[in-house]
């Protein structure tokens, strides 16, 4: 998939997000710039004894890396999310009733929601960690099950959408940028490219 903006003031190099995700890639396109997106396809696997931050900021390295292995002239984004309460990592549940184990398990918490962001240039690599507070407020069975209709986040980390309904169940949220909570930190994003040289003049 690509995006054009042929008004932009500035005149880039190639740009491509290392992702499929069609959450990444409506955040990217709000900057305007033109991309393709290529899923990067790596094992994603914990490794042992890995630290919740340390995975997320691999997976985005590694990410960025594959794909900028077929494109060394190209400027790639790799960018993964991790969402841990303590040492436990939410991934995506896919079924309903693992959607509401996790929330069963995350309700009345603070967890942490950390999303990497790498940039492979052809002079170097670039990264970026942003980490949001996320604390959700107590809830009943009831209240999960009807949330889980609503939204249906199977193929969300945590079971949640925040930018959806998901905000509902939510008593406070801290950091820095709110776009890192739907899957790409936009400001870290800009702030890498602007650093690794992307940006013509």
């Amino acid at each position: 998939m690509s995006t054009t903006n042929e008004t932009h003031p500035l005149i880039p190099a190639r740009l491509i997000l290392a992702s499929a995700s069609p959450y990444k890639i409506g955040l990217l396109t709000r900057m305007g710039l033109r991309f393709t997106a290529q899923d990067a396809a790596i094992d994603e696997t914990r490794r042992p004894d890995e630290a919740p931050e340390a995975l997320a900021r691999r997976l985005a390295r590694e990410k960025a890396q594959a794909v900028a292995a077929g494109h060394p002239d190209a400027f790639v984004i790799g960018a993964d999310q991790v969402i841990a309460l303590e040492d436990r990592i939410f991934s995506k549940p896919g079924t309903f009733e693992v959607a509401t184990e996790h929330l069963q398990a995350l309700q009345g918490r603070t967890h942490l929601l950390m999303n990497a962001v790498a940039l492979a240039t052809p002079d170097g690599l670039h990264e970026a960690l942003v980490t949001y507070e996320m604390t959700m407020r107590p809830l009943t069975e009831r209240e999960i099950g009807a949330y889980l209709l609503i939204d249906e986040p199977f193929d969300c980390a945590g079971a949640y959408r925040f930018e959806s309904s998901g905000i509902l169940l939510f008593q406070d949220a801290s950091g820095p940028d709110p776009t890192a909570i739907e899957g790409l930190p936009l400001t870290r994003v800009y702030a890498l490219l602007r650093e690794g040289g992307y940006f013509r003049g």
